[in-house]
């Protein structure tokens, strides 16, 4: 049983309509970093969703199969792509397994953290590597928990404020479990609201967990434009790399 919250019909339905995700400033840089990195080999990506990276990545030439919590997010995929050119799994990406080697694993948008608990995230670290043919990189895609702005007493941090939409991110210090709120504008007079769950990591938190999955570090950067990542980065691209030796770390 995962601790991730579980996309329903309702949500998958409208997932597509943030636009920004889409756009090709973001996709653009994304799928060339990805494309480069997988190479010659096929690319699995843990929860992949409605195919956002996993489409455009097939288009570009690189094979891509994914493993996804949520039947209804699949099925939107479904009027995208068919199973047999984009093969999915249902399953979380801790413990799910699929045939096959990967040169490339990647998990993108903060979808880490919807692994609540640290036991899980190190799992899927573990789990990433066991798919990773020798030589293979597994990459992520994380924001820095925003905890340095807040001051003395406060527990929300707000990351968007427009007319559209506001969300703010109330954080738990002790246990590193987090909460997005988020309030969207529907019909331009009413507001729907919405939370989704999540437990941060730091970036050292990744490292620790890529090492004890057997993989070592091969580059950190603030964005997928491979901007220098620095104290103040807000995101990170990490990439760590299966040794050519291809010994896992199950301990």
């Amino acid at each position: 049983m995962t601790s991730s919250d579980l996309w329903d019909e309702a949500t998958a339905s409208r997932y597509d309509d943030d636009s920004a995700m889409f756009s090709a400033e973001v996709l653009g840089p994304t799928v060339d970093v990805l494309a480069e990195l997988a190479g010659d080999g096929a690319a699995l990506e843990f929860a992949l969703g409605t195919g956002r990276v996993a489409v455009p990545l097939l288009d570009r030439g690189v094979p891509v199969t994914g493993i996804e919590l949520s039947q209804p997010m699949v099925d939107v995929l479904r009027t995208k792509v068919d199973a047999g050119r984009l093969p999915v799994t249902v399953g979380d990406m801790a413990t799910t397994r699929v045939p096959g080697q990967f040169s490339l694993v990647y998990l993108v948008f903060n979808t880490l953290g919807n692994l609540r608990t640290q036991a899980e995230q190190v799992a899927c670290f573990r789990n990433a590597a066991r798919h990773l043919a020798p030589g293979g990189h597994f990459v992520i895609e994380l924001w820095v928990p925003g905890i340095r702005q807040m001051p003395p007493g406060q527990t929300a941090v707000p990351f968007e404020v427009s007319p559209e939409h506001t969300g703010f991110d109330t954080y738990d210090l002790v246990t590193q479990q987090g909460t997005s709120h988020h309030y969207t504008r529907v019909d331009g007079e009413t507001y729907r609201y919405g939370t989704t769950n999540f437990r941060y990591v730091w970036p050292a938190e990744c490292d620790l967990m890529a090492q004890l999955a057997g993989l070592e570090p091969a580059a950190r950067w603030a964005d997928w434009s491979r901007a220098e990542f620095t104290a103040d980065s807000p995101s990170h691209v990490s990439v760590w790399r299966m040794p050519v030796s291809g010994v896992v770390g199950d301990g």
